[in-house]
């Protein structure tokens, strides 16, 4: 597999002074990646001697994007759906592709707050929120929106607040509605929770309340970029995945 072979020839060197030009890539990743990504990037790019520029957002605005023809060399999806979506339209490498992370799906809010729940079975989260709005992404289109409604659907909790939903276009405006106390309650990826000191996790949703959360990654079909085959291979090494664990996701390749 190239990227086998490509993390096979950068790690021996990951350290060494590079001689050659630096070159640029360009990522495309869900907005839940950001610390962890950031940090890993600044590892590669030091270690490498490549200057790569990161674009976050929606996975299913990123998508969008690069179906328009923006010019993405990797692509880091929250979710396969829409990793999927470029697939069968032949704007991924479908021979780079893997299933890179993992995450979970907690109830949020801010930090300070004393509201304590047991997420179960109809449990009372209307009563909880009152006359207030649960931040969440936009769950007909964002993935962390469409994991969050999926889990309050088999717990019998949706019906009660549907109409009352603060939807945002990213997972990170969820959460940044509920660090400003704009909502009470929000529902995010467990490493968004920990990288805002402004919020707290009140409960952990049960993995069997909604589908697995995966994070594929894969180069672009239009990429031609060989940094880019290096920093994938780097992004599912020993070295990155001290740097994935330490922001709170399960690594999973």
């Amino acid at each position: 597999m190239r990227i086998r072979r490509a993390l096979a020839l950068f790690l021996p060197l990951a350290f060494a002074a590079s001689g050659a030009a630096a070159a640029d890539v360009t990522v495309f990743a869900a907005a839940s990646l950001k610390e962890a990504l950031d940090e890993a990037v600044r590892r590669f790019d030091a270690d490498a001697g490549h200057r790569t520029r990161v674009s976050y957002g929606a996975s299913s605005a990123l998508a969008r994007q690069i179906e328009r023809g923006a010019p993405a060399d990797l692509f880091l999806s929250a979710d396969v759906e829409w990793m999927d979506y470029l697939a069968a339209r032949k704007l991924i490498d479908a021979r780079s592709r893997i299933e890179l992370l993992s995450n979970r799906l907690v109830l949020i809010s801010p930090a300070g707050s004393d509201i304590e729940v047991a997420i179960r079975p109809d449990f009372p989260l209307g009563e909880l929120l009152g006359t207030h709005r649960l931040a969440m992404a936009d769950p007909d289109h964002v993935p962390a929106g469409r994991y969050a409604q999926s889990a309050l659907e088999t717990l019998g909790a949706w019906t009660g607040v549907s109409g009352r939903i603060a939807r945002t276009e990213n997972v990170r405006a969820a959460l940044a509605l509920v660090a400003r106390r704009e909502t009470p309650l929000g529902i995010v990826y467990r490493t968004d929770a920990l990288a805002e000191r402004k919020v707290r996790i009140v409960a952990e949703f049960p993995v069997s309340s909604h589908p697995r959360i995966v994070y594929p990654a894969a180069l672009s079909a239009s990429s031609r970029s060989p940094a880019a085959v290096q920093l994938l291979a780097f992004l599912h090494s020993k070295i990155a995945r001290a740097i994935w664990e330490k922001h709170g996701f399960t690594v999973l390749h």
